[in-house]
């Protein structure tokens, strides 16, 4: 497992708290990237299937996810999800860090196949950068139409029929106290990506390669793995409320069913 960012650290600390409260399942991740939300899920016991845009990116997801390969619990997809009409049986539909790179038309085509995706009772989970006044180069580079805001998401899916059974912000205040630095490193590594096309800089943006921002040196896991920045996870939930927060957390699930399925957490 390589170094991850410490971002992405605190962001599966505050995932894997979550999932604690859920009955393992099927699930399918849009935009797997190379794995490692993945990775969360299928160490806590779910099975499932991660679809990306960006082939290198998931023969990543596959390598680092081999075992659960090898058993049959975990498959990749190099097609386009959007473009699927849903299978109906996954109890959990997630995104991080995908729905931002949509146009509007794609967003609204996203949650309606989500929901034909799961089951009646089943859970989606987006994970999207949130606090539009943090708009930077790095949303530039990586192509995003926008970044959100705790109601502006909230308001969005419930429109497309789902109700919001919980939500927060992540990664406060240390994703902040960072930005300034990730910014410029950004810049340097990856400033000439602003001239590729939308599409072209999202199939890129799950296999990226900036020395101290999304790639480490092996001797700093000492510093950045979870029991390190356990204090940090604990402040990030302290934190969850303010509209600073670079990562938006929701949980949805479809509006008109019946009673939430068990273990479904509120």
């Amino acid at each position: 497992m390589p170094v991850l960012p410490p971002g992405t650290i605190l962001q599966h600390l505050y995932l894997k708290e979550r999932l604690r409260h859920l009955n393992p399942g099927r699930f399918v991740e849009v935009g797997c990237g190379q794995g490692f939300t993945s990775r969360v899920l299928l160490d806590a016991g779910w099975s499932g299937t991660g679809y990306d845009l960006n082939a290198d990116s998931l023969s990543v997801a596959a390598e680092l996810n081999s075992e659960a390969v090898a058993q049959g619990r975990y498959s990749v997809a190099n097609v386009d999800w959007l473009n699927g009409d849903g299978t109906g049986d996954a109890d959990l539909v997630i995104s991080c860090c995908v729905l931002e790179h949509l146009s509007d038309e794609q967003e609204c085509r996203f949650l309606d196949l989500a929901a034909r995706e799961m089951t009646p009772r089943g859970l989606l989970i987006l994970i999207v950068p949130g606090s539009p006044r943090h708009w930077g180069i790095e949303d530039e580079i990586a192509g995003h139409f926008r970044r959100y805001t705790n109601d502006g998401l909230r308001s969005l899916v419930e429109a497309r029929g789902w109700k919001c059974i919980h939500s927060a912000g992540l990664t406060y205040p240390l994703g902040n106290f960072l930005l300034p630095l990730s910014n410029a490193l950004v810049k340097r590594a990856e400033r000439s990506k602003r001239a590729l096309s939308m599409a072209e800089r999202t199939k890129l943006s799950g296999n990226r390669n900036v020395p101290f921002k999304t790639r480490f040196p092996s001797v700093l896991s000492l510093i950045l793995n979870e029991q390190v920045l356990w204090p940090l996870h604990l402040l990030q939930k302290a934190s969850s409320r303010n509209p600073n927060s670079l990562i938006l957390y929701g949980e949805f699930q479809p509006s008109s069913p019946g009673s939430p399925r068990a273990g479904v957490f509120h």
